[in-house]
């Protein structure tokens, strides 16, 4: 049978090769899971990466914007202390990204977008639909691990996979948040996400108006200076200033907490920046002293040319770039029947209060890649725990 076709099972399925999926992958694979056989990872990203493979060009790693090391990393020799600050960041992850995969021999099956999850009696069954992108076409896609050259496989346009234990690690790079304000479809310019940012020069002599308290927010108002014809920024909540240059371990440990409590009680994630503030980096400061990173409060509405403030102040805008953060990414949970009334997911430790068989990784406090790191341990354990004890209950019926 071709992998990924109708029918296929498998053990243990991930969905998502970012931090928490391969972190997850990484513990599995120590705790002697075979790939294939008791382990498929699928992705919808068209390389290695995750989402940072999506990021603008001009972004490096740095005080900012910090990746940490993935479970056995610096053993591979593969560690982010030597990486190049300065490379593209996303150039520089997806790259490390890839040798891990293929360090752990994870063939992860790339680009397929997973559409629905169904419970059944013995696990679940996970549909999904090859992406489209660069190099492949809309018939089929190039198999995991496979290039484009003589010999390389190929999986079907569309599929299922049927397995007993589903790790959710999606992410929220696919679930851009823009927040409802009036007029705010009405602009006759452009509007871009985060996520559809690419480079400043795609603004190049345009009034900018960038919307967001975070520090992707700031970064963007301090790459369009001087390249934007003006460039106003506008937060939400005004900005929680941090006397340091880099976030300090008790408001971390306040912000995580705060996740925990949320995902708990199946609530609505708080935002991880309202929890622990903006740390003045030196970049940061600068902008400050410059008068470039000059905060203003959000705006009452938007009209074709412009957005308006509630005491009639006007600001032209030909772009607004919402920097307003992104949702968990959970649309192909639907059929599950998991959302609450409070419009969040009940998750305790890592695994669904709902049910024992589907877990999250990088989910509320694991978001950061050191809570996805210390989440991929324990996650990995409750799996394989849940897979002993399907065994002992299918020998227990004979």
């Amino acid at each position: 049978m071709t992998p990924g076709g109708e029918g296929e099972r498998t053990r243990v399925l991930v969905i998502g090769a970012g931090q928490a999926g391969l972190s997850v992958s990484w513990y599995l694979r120590r705790l002697g899971l075979e790939v294939g056989r008791d382990l498929v990872v699928l992705d919808r990203g068209p390389g290695s990466g995750g989402a940072w493979q999506h990021r603008w060009e001009s972004l490096r790693l740095g005080a900012a914007h910090r990746v940490h090391d993935l479970p056995g990393m610096d053993g591979l020799g593969l560690g982010f202390a030597d990486a190049d600050r300065s490379a593209p960041a996303r150039d520089v992850v997806a790259d490390r990204y890839a040798r891990y995969e293929d360090a752990l021999g994870l063939d992860v099956r790339r680009p397929v977008e997973v559409t629905g999850v169904t419970g059944l009696g013995d696990g679940f069954s996970v549909r999904w639909a090859a992406r489209a992108s660069s190099g492949l076409g809309s018939e089929a896609a190039t198999a995991p691990g496979a290039g484009a050259g003589a010999g390389a496989a190929s999986v079907p346009a569309s599929g299922s996979v049927r397995a007993e234990v589903v790790v959710n690690a999606t992410g929220t790079w696919g679930a851009p948040f823009v927040p409802w304000y009036p007029g705010r479809d009405t602009l006759r310019g452009r509007q871009l996400h985060t996520s559809d940012y690419r480079a400043a020069s795609e603004l190049e002599g345009l009034d900018v108006v960038v919307v967001g308290g975070g520090t992707s927010a700031i970064g963007f108002v301090l790459e369009l200076d001087g390249i934007a014809a003006s460039t106003t920024w506008v937060t939400r909540r005004p900005v929680d200033w941090l006397d340091q240059g880099e976030l300090d371990v008790e408001s971390a440990v306040a912000a995580v907490a705060a996740q925990d409590r949320a995902a708990r009680a199946g609530q609505a994630l708080p935002s991880i920046v309202s929890g622990t503030g903006v740390p003045r980096t030196r970049r940061f400061v600068s902008g400050i002293e410059r008068g470039v990173l000059v905060e203003r409060p959000m705006f009452a509405a938007v009209e074709p040319n412009g957005v308006r403030w509630a005491d009639g102040t006007f600001a032209h805008a030909d772009a607004i770039v919402w920097a307003t953060g992104f949702r968990p990414e959970l649309r192909h949970l639907a059929p599950l029947g998991l959302r609450s009334a409070d419009g969040g997911v009940s998750v305790e430790g890592g695994a669904s209060t709902l049910d024992p068989r589907l877990f999250f990784a990088g989910y509320g406090p694991q978001a950061s890649t050191i809570g996805a790191n210390r989440a991929g341990r324990a996650i990995a354990r409750q799996v394989v725990a849940r897979l002993s004890e399907s065994d002992a209950e299918r020998r227990s019926r004979g």
